[in-house]
């Protein structure tokens, strides 16, 4: 590790000097990676130049050990120079873990209803506000792209709306790697509106956590795309409902489709529905490239699997079960109020932990 760490030291140095150069500087794109590339590993230079200055000061303290008068408070500081040690050790491992492509993009949040009906689009809908309250409180944007919605009617004069299918667009440097762990199959346990004799049903909804793609990743033809318009459905106003303002995209070569008709403007639902088709090409573009690397995969934290079920939100216990790692907390209504770090940290810790077992066995 510290042989790779002199080398990081190197360049972080050489990085700085570009920095300085006129060549660089008045190169606004080749400026940016040098900027980017130099941010990236300023504070693993940091911890490692504190790390060496301890090694240094603990060689100092072992003169002072030696002195009677000095000794209680050198032991006192050696034992505390090892624990900050031992944490700046610990955590220029995690910053040495490769980085994932995807980290600091913005995405696409895809919810749809599973089974269950009109419980699974309620679930979809809580599953979106969640996700929306956790992203408020991390300083990320959500701006919602479609919705396909549905109403439901509950006992004693009670409704709720739903969602069969709601696609976001998520802004933020942190927007992947806060969520990129959420993609799968999210299971619901409780008593639905529509139940007059109290009985739990099970409903489900999937989670869809695709990357927005930069536009050198994916080129789709115009030839590859029918672009039809049409009046639009549902609530919005006779504005909405009187004129051609949604739009459908079909990718022709797959058959994927695309509808949005949540604006009045057809340019904006036109560019609204051209932004989710690229971003479920790419997805399944990287899927495909990935196939053979994600089977063989001990870790499915990540993998993106839709097909797997990852969670469990039981109402009557006020529990949450992560089944990819078996973490349970108790803390339901929290994490629905978008407390979902009880959840995204420890699958981080363990997604890093299992990192660095595959570098130790490279």
């Amino acid at each position: 590790m510290f042989d790779r760490l002199d080398v990081i030291v190197g360049r972080h140095g050489e990085l700085e000097r570009m920095l300085m150069d006129p060549a660089i500087t008045g190169d606004r794109t080749r400026m940016r990676e040098v900027s980017k590339e130099h941010s990236d590993l300023s504070p693993i230079v940091a911890a490692y130049l504190r790390h060496q200055s301890i090694r240094e000061e603990l060689a100092d303290l072992e003169e002072l050990l030696e002195d009677p008068d000095m000794r209680e408070m050198a032991a006192e500081d050696k034992a505390r120079l090892l624990r900050e040690s031992a944490t700046l050790e610990a955590s220029l491992q995690l910053l040495l873990l490769p980085k994932d492509a995807y980290d600091g993009r913005n995405i696409l949040l895809e919810i749809r209803a599973g089974t269950g009906g009109d419980e699974a689009a309620l679930f979809a809908a809580d599953l979106f506000r969640m996700y929306q309250r956790f992203c408020t409180a991390k300083g990320i944007k959500v701006e919602v792209l479609s919705t396909s919605e549905g109403t439901v009617g509950g006992s004693g004069g009670k409704s709720a709306s739903g969602f069969k299918e709601i696609i976001s667009l998520i802004t933020g440097d942190t927007a992947y790697s806060h969520l990129k762990f959420e993609s799968g199959v999210h299971r619901v346990q409780r008593v639905p509106l529509t139940e007059t004799q109290g009985r739990i049903h099970t409903s489900a909804a999937t989670v869809a956590v695709m990357p927005e793609p930069e536009e050198v990743e994916i080129n789709v033809p115009d030839s590859d795309l029918r672009i039809d318009v049409f009046r639009a459905s549902g609530p919005g106003g006779q504005s909405v409902n009187t004129t051609d303002s949604a739009v459908r995209i079909t990718h022709k070569p797959t058959g994927l489709i695309v509808i949005c008709q949540d604006e009045k403007s057809q340019h904006k639902n036109k560019a609204k529905a051209m932004k989710v088709m690229v971003a479920r090409l790419f997805e399944r573009q990287e899927a495909e490239r990935h196939a053979e690397e994600a089977a063989q995969r001990k870790d499915m934290v990540g993998s993106g699997d839709r097909s797997e079920r990852i969670r469990t939100y039981n109402y009557p216990q006020n529990r949450v079960t992560d089944h990819r790692i078996n973490v349970t907390v108790y803390k339901l209504d929290r994490v629905l109020e978008g407390e979902l770090d009880h959840l995204v940290t420890p699958l981080t810790a363990n997604h890093q932990a299992k990192l660095i077992e595959e570098q130790g066995e490279a």
